[in-house]
């Protein structure tokens, strides 16, 4: 692999999809069959919003080690709640990212039919207002990312309501990410380089530099959204879904440089998933002669996300 390289990704507005939804649908599909990633302006989800989600998360992961170790599911595969430092490897890595981090998902009633495979959150007290500020995120990160799924469906020929009964009551993750200052001898990098499970994914906070994706050229380029910018890419179950037409793109978050190693780095993804039931089937449109279909063999979300936490080490 080549060193890194600048080649900015241009963003493009979620504006536009209400104002041209065919011309935003070209320029997010075309940024996604490039890089397998966009960054997207515009979008909606408010900056006092996203100001006090940032204060709740820096509040939490402030609390003493012990406090937040209380947290933390056995058993869990991560999926809700604290998952301490050292413990998430990417796929194939041998040594472990340096992040803690803390899911919430979606709140279910009681007797839904997912309650079975979707936990319950876990919602730490030492925190006031977390339990609402990230119940309110999550909830404005799914309009988000349908309306980003409606631009996607019309980039594949589908109807522009394609994904709507696919996500809903999904198993989507409001994961908050903190990577601690590095020390000058830590072994391996923030976030090793992985691609996503999911369908697609949603990210704030990748304004602080280290965010890198893996070019098809083999270049590591730099992603870096403007204040308040998303940054979507897509997911391996999406590029299950549409037989490589939309590819999961290798990413990774490396160490600062030496000036920027003492600082911390906060980020917010969203990755929306497929409701569990969902069979990932390779779209008919996506198939062609040359084209054959890479995934002959159907899998539903929660079995595809079984396998793959057991590849990252969290089951």
């Amino acid at each position: 692999m080549s060193t890194l390289v600048s080649r900015p990704l241009a963003s493009v507005s979620l504006a536009a999809s209400r104002e041209d939804p065919e011309g935003f649908a070209r320029a997010l599909g075309g940024s996604f069959e490039r890089y397998g990633f966009a960054i997207i302006s515009d979008h909606d989800i408010s900056p006092d919003l996203i100001a006090r989600a940032d204060t709740k998360a820096r509040a939490f992961f402030a609390l003493p080690e012990e406090v937040k170790r209380g947290y933390h599911v056995p058993g869990g595969g991560g999926a809700r709640g604290y998952t301490p430092f050292g413990i998430e490897t990417a796929k194939g890595a041998t040594q472990h990212d340096l992040k803690e981090f803390w899911h919430v998902g979606r709140e279910l009633p009681a007797g839904h039919r997912f309650n079975e495979v979707m936990a319950a959150n876990v919602w730490p007290t030492e925190v006031p207002g977390f339990r609402e500020t990230f119940l309110d995120l999550f909830a404005a990160f799914d309009i988000a990312g349908l309306r980003i799924l409606e631009a996607i469906a019309r980039h594949l020929g589908l109807a522009p309501d394609f994904f709507h009964h696919t996500v809903q009551d999904g198993n989507s993750v409001l994961r908050l990410l903190h990577y601690p200052p590095v020390a000058p001898d830590a072994p391996g990098v923030r976030a090793g380089a992985h691609e996503d499970i999911n369908t697609i994914t949603l990210l704030l906070g990748a304004e602080e530099a280290g965010l890198q994706l893996l070019d098809r050229d083999g270049q590591w380029l730099p992603v870096s959204p403007r204040e308040g910018e998303l940054v979507v890419n897509i997911g391996d179950m999406l590029q299950r879904l549409s037989n490589n037409v939309l590819k999961s793109t290798s990413h990774r978050v490396v160490n600062p440089p030496p000036e920027r190693r003492g600082r911390s780095r906060y980020s917010m993804p969203f990755f929306l998933h497929f409701r569990p039931d969902f069979l990932i089937e390779t779209l008919p449109n996506c198939i062609s002669e040359d084209r054959p279909n890479l995934y002959p063999t159907p899998i539903t979300a929660h079995d595809f996300l079984l396998e793959r936490l057991r590849e990252i080490k969290l089951v």
